[in-house]
């Protein structure tokens, strides 16, 4: 669990005997309730935080670029704006509700967050959580709460209403995001009590995102073409560019998690970079193996897929365990992206195969490489912590995966029965940049890609 998603027992705000977040109001947490002793302000670690924040931030922009070169270039411009769209809808509803509901004291049974900060009252220049401005707190997890929103899209590329797109965000904030911030990241949240480990996002971020993006690619239905037509990357140098954006902004997802400047966010921003490479490697070996080349797109691939699972696990797991987690998930997730002819789901950027897969991998193995010495908590099989934490850490896939996907496709389901998900057949074909945006992202085809409407100049 991160301490900066909830403050850390170890680090107490303030110097009440056994204290446990419950005992501090997250409004007025600026003055112990119990001794009187007003609580500080660390200004590095507020500093790494605000940067930590903007690096987080710049993850979105950089996933849209990421999709935006991995879809046809008749769907660029739509790809890249499903991404940037959600940084204000999603931006407004946290400000609403969505950060009430996610960190607000738990309304009962570890489930979901009270209305104290709808409209973020009761919160002030003031206020403090975990040693740093609640607002400065309210805004890293904004950013977080933006990506995985915006992860979603890359299942629906090509197919989905922009307008049904905007309709679905603030929904599935506050229905699936929210409730299970609560449930990990909160001090009450049930799976915190149960003892459920993620350190960064795994289960927040990735197995949410992946779930619900299954649900989408199974409420669309998939595109026109699928399995029967080749649907390559228009733009491999905008795939690198936005995994190098995506990659440089882990480091502040992961190490702005510490919540300090100290050995532990040192062993995480190491454990990022080690991972990414690791993913890399792996990737890359097995289409060595099965292909015979090894692809840009792979290397690209293996990234993402070993920074997924380093996010769970970072702050739990060595630097020699992070190079067993980011080899396991460029591997498994070289794989997995296949499973969708299999199974016949579109998942249409591969969601599903690299964050599901991946944030299972990484979350998973929490149970088997988690290491006192950096962990300062439960330990893993592998370091003598038995068959316990990895049963915690398996109980809690299921149950994420399990909620984030029902509930997400029974939202999909009602925009599509009210407003309509999916664009027409006519307007897919035709290119749903043009019909969905007026514009095209290039004034002349690109090779092998047509993007003009017919008969329109």
């Amino acid at each position: 669990m991160s301490p900066a998603h909830r403050a850390p027992r170890s680090r107490s705000r303030c110097r009440c005997p056994a204290r446990t977040d419950r005992h501090v109001s997250y409004s007025r947490p600026s003055v112990c309730p119990d001794e009187g002793v007003r609580v500080q302000i660390d200004p590095a670690a507020t500093a790494w935080l605000l940067a930590s924040t903007a690096l987080v931030l710049l993850m979105t922009p950089g996933l849209a670029i990421f999709y935006g070169g991995m879809v046809r270039s008749t769907g660029v411009l739509n790809m890249i704006m499903m991404s940037f769209i959600a940084i204000p809808v999603v931006t407004v509803t946290w400000l609403l509700a969505g950060y009430s509901l996610a960190f607000g004291a738990d309304a009962g049974g570890g489930l979901i967050g009270n209305l104290d900060h709808l409209g973020l009252a009761n919160i002030d220049l003031t206020a403090v959580r975990s040693n740093v401005p609640e607002l400065l707190f309210v805004t890293f997890q904004l950013a977080f709460a933006i990506l995985t929103a915006a992860l979603v899209s890359g299942a629906i590329a090509d197919r989905a209403r922009f307008s049904a797109w905007i309709v679905f965000l603030p929904l599935w904030t506050l229905l699936v995001y929210a409730p299970v911030a609560h449930w990990v990241w909160g001090p009450d949240g049930w799976l915190t009590t149960f003892g459920a480990l993620d350190y960064a996002g795994g289960l927040v971020v990735e197995i949410v995102s992946g779930a619900s993006a299954l649900a989408l690619a199974l409420v669309l239905g998939p595109r026109i073409g699928f399995k029967s037509e080749p649907m390559r990357p228009h733009n491999l140098p905008f795939v690198l560019l936005g995994v190098g954006l995506l990659w440089f902004g882990w480091f502040g997802f992961n190490a702005g998690s510490a919540f300090a400047v100290d050995g532990k966010a040192a062993v995480i921003f190491l454990n990022t970079l080690v991972a990414g490479c690791l993913g890399m490697l792996g990737w890359l070996a097995v289409e060595r193996v099965r292909d015979g080349r090894p692809t840009t797109f792979g290397a690209a691939s293996g990234v993402v897929a070993g920074l997924v699972a380093i996010t769970p696990s970072c702050g739990f797991v060595t630097p020699i365990g992070a190079a067993l987690v980011g080899t396991a998930a460029g591997v498994v997730c070289s794989f997995a992206i296949g499973w969708k002819f299999r199974a016949g789901y579109d998942d249409s950027l591969d969601v599903v195969g690299v964050h599901f897969v991946g944030g299972v991998v990484g979350t998973f193995l929490i149970g088997l490489l988690a290491a006192e010495m950096v962990s300062g908590g439960p330990a893993g099989l592998f370091y003598g912590g038995g068959l316990t934490q990895l049963g915690k850490q398996s109980l809690a896939i299921v149950a994420v995966a399990l909620f984030a996907f029902a509930v997400t496709y029974g939202i999909g389901k009602l925009i599509t029965v009210t407003f309509g998900f999916r664009v027409t057949r006519e307007d897919e074909l035709a290119g749903i940049d043009f019909t969905q945006h007026a514009e095209t992202a290039y004034a002349e085809g690109v090779h092998g890609h047509q993007h003009k409407r017919p008969g329109v100049q």
